[in-house]
């Protein structure tokens, strides 16, 4: 879904820009500069808009250059996931059901065996 416009009387509100993703929410990349104001009635509008639309998790990648909105997207609910060096990844469960969202892979573990019989083969 791209910056799609809803029209309120005279008034219109751009929406952030998202895509859906395959296990029924969305997911949002911000690459603009943006006024955290502006930041904040675009995300109420939107998610007012997945509430309506019954979309579950919803995903903001904000990259370290946007790190002024981080501050907004938390008091609006949404929990640390995950960080890279470039971005933050901000997420949101939307439903008033038990929340599915994974935790971050944060470990890799490696296991390897060598099985040999009484031949050593």
């Amino acid at each position: 879904m791209d910056q799609l416009t809803i029209e309120d009387g005279v008034d219109k509100v751009q929406l952030l820009p998202a895509i859906d993703d395959d296990h029924g929410g969305v997911v949002v990349e911000l690459n603009e500069p943006m006024d955290p104001t502006i930041f904040l009635t675009r995300l109420k509008t939107s998610m007012s808009l997945w509430t309506l639309q019954g979309k579950k998790g919803v995903w903001i990648k904000l990259p370290i250059h946007l790190v002024n909105l981080v501050e907004t997207a938390v008091k609006e609910g949404f929990c640390y996931h995950h960080a890279q060096p470039d971005y933050l990844m901000l997420v949101n469960w939307i439903p008033e059901t038990t929340n599915t969202i994974p935790a971050n892979a944060s470990h890799r573990v490696g296991v390897g065996a060598v099985v040999l019989n009484d031949k050593r083969e």
